[in-house]
């Protein structure tokens, strides 16, 4: 099969992270398991109980470092689709490009790897090679946690100190390291009342002090040399605020609210230092608090011999960071890891999502000289 055929079948596969995966996935282990990769399935139900699957799988002799491949088979939701040619589950090419949700966020990386794998007999192998497909980036990394936590294959991986390569677009620029996240939510219980009685409790009140903090917080973000780092761009955390509040009606005391705040920490910032602070006023404002969602920066010695080796096969002199983040966030095990993909990442998540066709056939190309280099 070639590159297009591998994608048109993978944008066919509705797999939005609200829903089940495991159609895709067993597509995708169908393919490697024809290619001759042992493959794992680690598998759990996501808090709507929905069922969720990875697969990890190995080409090659079991010694060596090799090379790991990462991506995701989770896409973000279709609420608007704008490309009149065809729906979001139709791969459509006109123009040079191929549009349909995930062509670029990443099921065109995903069909570059495996047509570069299959230009691959696996007899010319002399390390391992590993395919990893995981569930549920879009909606905090879950998949990557668990294969992190319960695959064996992974494990192989870590301990072997294979190269990784995770494969969000990068329009095949090289990057050594990118942002990692937090989110904090903050609650309020109140008394519902009708206001002119005097009887109600607001929760927003109570909420009032804590945003004073946020704010203050996001202040300094901004402007203290601690929290910027040249590197990215933007060079700051980048603090976003989101409130909800459950009233509907102006003469009515409202019984609930909350905020979630989420900031991007770059490599060796006090992330932690910060959610304590957060918490710490919430408590002092009789407000629940959770850490929804941590994820670490990536971080990868530009100068370390795997991102020159990446640069020298790009073609490139230079690997860079972005502000975007990756499953690369929750496999810090890895020493050497790289975001490296075909496409664009200013088409990823848009309402005519799509990838061009000559980012496919360079990524394809590019996929198979790393596996010939570390594997072959």
């Amino acid at each position: 099969m070639q590159v297009l055929d591998y994608l048109r079948e993978l944008i066919s596969f509705p797999s939005i992270s609200s829903v089940s995966n495991v159609a895709v996935t067993d597509c995708v282990e169908q393919w490697l398991r024809q290619m001759h990769f042992e493959t794992e399935r680690i598998s759990y139900q996501d808090a709507r109980g929905v069922l969720k699957t990875s697969v990890v799988a190995r080409r090659g002799p079991q010694s060596g470092s090799g090379l790991a491949w990462f991506g995701h088979t989770d896409v973000v939701p279709v609420d608007s689709w704008s490309y009149p040619q065809a729906g979001p589950w139709q791969a459509d090419v006109v123009d040079g490009r191929v549009y349909g949700r995930g062509s670029c966020d990443m099921k065109g990386p995903i069909a570059c790897m495996l047509a570069a794998v299959a230009r691959i007999p696996a007899e010319q192998q002399h390390a391992p090679l590993w395919f990893v497909a995981t569930a549920d980036e879009e909606v905090g990394m879950l998949g990557a946690r668990s294969v992190a936590a319960e695959s064996q294959l992974y494990r192989q991986i870590v301990a072997q100190s294979a190269g990784a390569i995770i494969g969000e677009p990068t329009s095949l620029r090289v990057v050594y390291s990118h942002k990692g996240g937090r989110t904090v939510q903050a609650v309020s219980r109140g008394r519902a009342a009708h206001s002119s009685t005097g009887l109600g409790q607001n929760a927003c009140m109570a909420l009032i002090p804590f945003l004073e903090e946020i704010r203050r917080i996001n202040d300094e973000l901004e402007t203290q040399p601690q929290w910027r780092d040249e590197r990215f761009q933007p060079p700051t955390p980048t603090l976003n605020l989101l409130l909800h509040d459950v009233n509907t009606g102006i003469n009515i005391t409202s019984p609930l609210a909350s905020c979630q705040a989420y900031f991007r920490p770059m490599p060796g910032q006090p992330a932690d230092e910060l959610t304590e602070r957060m918490r710490s006023v919430a408590v002092r404002c009789g407000l629940q608090f959770e850490i929804t969602f941590a994820s670490d920066p990536l971080y990868t010695d530009p100068h370390s011999p795997f991102i020159q080796e990446l640069l020298r096969i790009s073609g490139r002199d230079t690997a860079e960071t972005v502000a975007y983040g990756t499953d690369g966030a929750v496999l810090t095990e890895l020493q050497s890891m790289a975001v490296w993909g075909p496409g664009d990442i200013a088409q990823a998540h848009t309402d005519d999502e799509w990838i061009s066709l000559q980012q496919l056939e360079l990524g394809t190309t590019l996929y198979e000289q790393a596996i010939r280099r570390w594997c072959c």
